[in-house]
């Protein structure tokens, strides 16, 4: 809960497995963890992406004699991607599953639910955005707990040297996890059950909740406000280092947060609570003003 303000989750010595690694957030993460001494494996679907990317983080490592750096190519959206990535990353780390996984790698379509693609950005979303992160999350624990029943290929752990015995997997979760707005029909559904599959893997799971961000998918995204890439990676950083569980970017990420935690763990119980008591009242303008909004866009362009 980053009451006493020791490091929750170091990364020097450790290995980290970022899928959506080679841009945006993913790719600013992976610099900083190669600056604070981790062995990093990177998955992308491009691997012209991939190979600038481990060059990009290679450039910021902490020990450029003795760190390691990884790609491998991948599209999360595919079924079955996540063990074939795991046994990959496993056999290159000397035998011994990667000790941290973060699942990065995902997309938003935003358009108006009666628009002719919408189911299919809608499908999609969920193969990339929720199947993507379930089916990594599936395959690493199962390499952790069952490495009996770990895809063949992989060498059995090896004895060498000590390491660490906390291990973690992140979710990219979004501020829309917590609180749907009118256009993200398509998107926010998969936010929403990413955050369902992180409370129900609680005790092993973080989930970060960026705001808009200036990555290359964020043209297609209509939303205002981005953060950069590299700012939403430093703060998500400096939430798991302090072991939250919850990890918001900006203010309104902990306004629409404390909105809707449910039965979720909470980063500070005693400030969580207050400011989810005060919420409702707070989200009586929010909801009124958002439809006031709406209201316009409707009468502006004539549409019932």
């Amino acid at each position: 809960m980053g009451w006493f303000g020791h490091n929750h989750m170091p990364v020097e010595g450790r290995t980290i497995l970022m899928t959506g690694g080679s841009e945006g957030i993913g790719l600013s993460a992976a610099r900083i963890f190669s600056s604070k001494g981790a062995n990093v494996a990177i998955v992308s679907r491009n691997q012209a992406k991939l190979d600038e990317a481990i060059k990009r983080t290679k450039t910021q490592a902490k020990s450029p004699d003795t760190q390691r750096f990884h790609a491998i190519a991948a599209d999360v959206a595919e079924p079955g991607y996540a063990e074939r990535v795991v046994a990959d990353a496993t056999a290159w780390n000397d035998g011994q599953p990667p000790e941290i996984v973060w699942c990065l790698a995902g997309l938003a379509t935003p358009m108006l639910w009666t628009e002719e693609e919408a189911m299919k950005a809608a499908r999609y979303s969920m193969d990339v955005n929720y199947f993507g992160s379930a089916e990594m999350s599936r395959a690493i624990m199962c390499a952790w707990l069952l490495p009996g029943q770990a895809e063949q290929g992989a060498k059995q752990p090896s004895t060498k040297q000590s390491r660490p015995a906390a291990k973690h997997i992140i979710f990219t979760g979004s501020v829309l996890s917590t609180f749907s707005l009118a256009g993200h029909g398509t998107y926010a559904p998969s936010k929403f059950a990413v955050r369902a599959l992180a409370d129900a893997l609680a005790m092993e799971m973080h989930l970060v909740l960026p705001n808009s961000v200036t990555t290359a998918g964020y043209e297609r995204e209509n939303a205002t406000k981005p953060q950069s890439a590299e700012e939403v990676a430093s703060l998500s950083i400096a939430g798991l280092e302090k072991g939250r569980y919850f990890i918001t970017t900006a203010f309104v990420g902990d306004l629409m947060r404390w909105g809707a935690m449910g039965k979720s763990p909470r980063n500070n119980w005693f400030i969580d609570t207050l400011m989810a008591s005060i919420l409702p009242l707070i989200m009586l303008y929010v909801t009124w003003d958002m439809k006031k909004v709406v209201s316009s866009w409707v009468k502006k362009n004539k549409q019932s």
